[in-house]
Order: C-alpha cells, then sequence, then structure tokens
C-alpha cells in the first residue's frame, strides 16, 4: 500500500503531468518486466534476474509502497546469492502486491486527471 504521506513529499515539486507520465511510463512497462523475471526464474538466470529485480526496485521505491519495495528487494537479495528456494513464491506475492500497487497508482492518476 502507497504511503500517500511519502508519496507526495516525493512528487511535490513534480506538476501533475509529470506524476501522471511516470505512472504511465511504469503502467507501460508492467507486463514485460514481469514476464522477463518469470523467465529469469524460470530459467536459473541469476544474473538477469538479479538486474531485473534490482532495476524494479528502484522504479517501485519511486511510489513509496513499503510491501512491494520490500518484496522487490528480497528478489534482488535472493537473485545475487543465486537462492533458488522460495524464488517462485517470493515472485509470486511481488507480483500479486504489484497487482494492488497499480490499481492504487491508477486512483492516484484519476485524482490527479480529475
Amino acid at each position: 500500500m502507497i504511503d500517500r504521506h511519502k508519496f507526495n513529499e516525493n512528487f511535490q515539486y513534480f506538476e501533475k503531468e509529470i506524476i501522471v507520465e511516470i505512472i504511465d511510463i511504469f503502467e507501460s512497462e508492467y507486463n514485460e518486466r514481469y514476464k522477463n523475471l518469470r523467465e529469469n526464474i524460470q530459467n536459473k538466470d541469476f544474473v538477469q534476474l538479479k538486474f531485473n529485480a534490482h532495476s524494479l526496485k528502484g522504479v517501485i521505491a519511486n511510489f513509496m509502497d513499503p510491501v512491494t519495495v520490500e518484496l522487490s528487494r528480497e528478489l534482488d537479495e535472493k537473485a545475487k546469492n543465486k537462492e533458488e528456494l522460495g524464488l517462485v513464491p517470493l515472485f509470486d506475492e511481488l507480483e500479486k502486491q504489484s497487482g494492488v500497487l497499480r490499481a492504487e497508482l491508477k486512483r492516484i492518476k484519476e485524482e490527479l486527471t480529475a
């Protein structure tokens, strides 16, 4: 769940249009990002998984959602350590929580464009 106070602080100097654009970029890249992560896990490609998980963590951190940030951090850490155990359930939970994040971002976007 997005910490709205921190979210507002993070984007306080941005125009509404820029915030909407950042949300739109996240949304446009979402399916490809998660497809790549899923493939990295299936192929046990820890190098690419580390890269993609770390990148996702950075993007999600902008939205001040501590749950998805922590899950992406854990995925990044498992990839770095080439730790296979628990990867799939962790990824599934990250994907689930990211869906919640997307819904929240959609509401924020609607507020900003109303």
